[in-house]
């Protein structure tokens, strides 16, 4: 199965999530260090971009590296990184099968699993693409949790010539909180709004 037909709905035809401005400062809400920061940045929905820090909870961190190195490599510039959620995944038991599986073909270390949190809110700061808005985590989990829809980001190939790789983000539900568990023995209850990130191969 394709994630071309995994990903029936995109999201260029919804609307967007309230464009109410946020007020709310960002507070770290975990002890940061008891879990290793793998990337930060923003992820992207239409208008909206919204600061974001990834910790790698389990998988491959070679793996993510690759999969990720273009967007690490402008973090590593001090340039706003961005990860563009071009469509969604409809949370039906068949594709989230189906994401189950990319995971277990993935093991032991083709693949990674982690937990995104509210980056740094600063406004003032230069965005990825001019004109987008920059808005709490919260508003983007509460978009996909009413859509019933994890996000997806395409992502380039781990190995050249390889199958590209597929971002999906996860807002809190019976599907990520499987992958959770070590992470809250780490941190203590993940009341704070957050999603879980997984990235596996394109593979059929």
């Amino acid at each position: 199965m394709s994630d071309m037909s995994l990903c029936t709905h995109r999201t260029r035809t919804d609307s967007g999530p309230c464009p109410r401005p946020d007020t709310t400062p960002w507070r770290p809400w975990f002890a940061q260090a008891s879990l290793s920061k793998a990337w930060h940045g923003f992820f992207a929905l239409k208008n909206s971009s919204f600061p974001t820090e990834l910790y790698m909870l389990e998988g491959g961190v070679s793996f993510f590296n690759t999969v990720m190195k273009d967007s690490l490599k402008l973090q590593s510039l001090n340039q706003p990184s961005q990860l563009k959620i071009a469509q969604r995944l409809r949370m039906d038991q068949t594709r989230l099968d189906e994401v189950s599986r990319r995971i277990k073909l993935g093991r032991p270390d083709g693949f990674a699993i982690l937990l995104a949190t509210q980056g740094p809110v600063d406004r003032q700061a230069p965005t990825p693409e001019p004109g987008l808005q920059v808005r709490l985590l919260r508003h983007l989990v509460t978009y996909l949790r009413n859509k019933e829809a994890a996000g997806v980001v395409s992502l380039p190939p781990a190995k050249e010539g390889g199958p590209g790789a597929m971002l999906y983000a996860f807002p809190p539900g019976d599907f990520s909180q499987q992958y959770l568990q070590a992470a809250k023995r780490t941190v203590g209850n993940l009341d704070e709004e957050h999603m879980v990130i997984v990235i596996v191969n394109d593979t059929n």
